[in-house]
């Protein structure tokens, strides 16, 4: 076996500044080891971290929360809302706009992995959300 059908290891070094705003840390995609259907990569949200209101066009997202906390706005107007903490799984379909954020006093840690193979192909970013939810202040 050669090229595209072999197995891969990608060592957790590396990272990269998603358009969302957030440092993302590298694993599997299509740019790492040339996946077809999926992109896998951990996220570290420090404190007070916010990313830019954005969406996947044509993609879904699977997200497991490891340690920590996040809030997140979601809907077409960031209408809605929802907390996750560790432990929990969280789906956000395709096209839907979100904001996440971090208002806990730790680092939220997450496995987020979504249908588009390429680490940020499909990100769309909504400016015209971004200022609909201030910042909230970091909880207690």
């Amino acid at each position: 076996m050669t090229g595209q059908d072999t197995c891969r290891i990608v060592r957790g070094n590396g990272s990269y500044e998603g358009r969302q705003g957030l440092t993302y840390f590298a694993g599997i995609s299509a740019e790492s080891v040339g996946s077809r259907g999926i992109c896998m990569h951990l996220l570290r949200m420090p404190p007070g971290a916010r990313a830019k209101a954005h969406l996947h066009e044509a993609h879904e997202t699977a997200i497991f929360v490891l340690s920590g906390q996040a809030g997140m706005w979601y809907g077409e107007q960031l209408e809605h809302h929802l907390n996750v903490q560790a432990g929990d799984y969280l789906y956000i379909p395709a096209g839907v706009p979100h904001l996440p954020y971090n208002p806990g006093p730790d680092e939220a840690v997450a496995v987020l992995s979504r249908t588009d193979p390429n680490e940020q192909e499909s990100v769309m970013l909504r400016p015209d959300l971004d200022e609909v939810h201030r910042a909230p202040a970091l909880a207690p």
